[in-house]
């Protein structure tokens, strides 16, 4: 089964679990977003994955970031904290996950863009071209809060 968002959906199934997840905003040098394109959902996304037992948040947002990307990153700042129980994520019978995942930024030190693991598509778009392309609202909501460039980080 595909990953299915549910936000704000009355009929949205209960969510059974709760797992770390994280996700990175990493801009190049021309201030460029790093996106994924997601093969099970089609939507485009912010690199990043589950946190594993025996790493750090930030070593997993590093970890995923390469996976899914091919880019070498450098974590420099927390986005935010975003918990909201409106947004479930359902990846099967019985795998229904409230939102919990930790949005970092960072800035790349190496590697060329190439899709690998769940995503098909990873590239560097520019800010003006985000607004036409798939993205989920919880993913929009952490792009642009790192565009915003906060004094403080957001939680909810």
């Amino acid at each position: 089964m595909a990953r299915i968002d549910h936000y704000l959906e009355a009929h949205a199934p209960q969510a059974n679990t709760i797992v770390v997840g994280v996700s990175v905003f990493a801009l190049d040098e021309g201030g460029r977003l790093l996106i994924i394109r997601r093969k099970d959902t089609n939507l485009c996304h912010l690199p990043g994955g589950v946190q594993r037992v025996g790493e750090t948040v930030a070593s997993a947002a590093v970890r995923q970031t390469k996976a899914e990307t091919g880019i070498d990153v450098e974590i420099t700042g927390l986005i935010g904290i975003y918990s909201d129980p409106e947004h479930v994520i359902e990846y099967g019978p019985g795998d229904v996950r409230q939102e919990f995942s930790i949005c970092f930024r960072a800035r790349p030190v190496g590697g060329e863009p190439r899709p690998a693991g769940e995503s098909k598509a990873a590239e560097w778009v520019e800010e003006s071209l985000l607004y036409e392309l798939p993205i989920h609202p919880a993913t929009r909501l952490r792009i642009q809060h790192g565009f915003d460039e906060r004094a403080e980080p957001y939680f909810s």
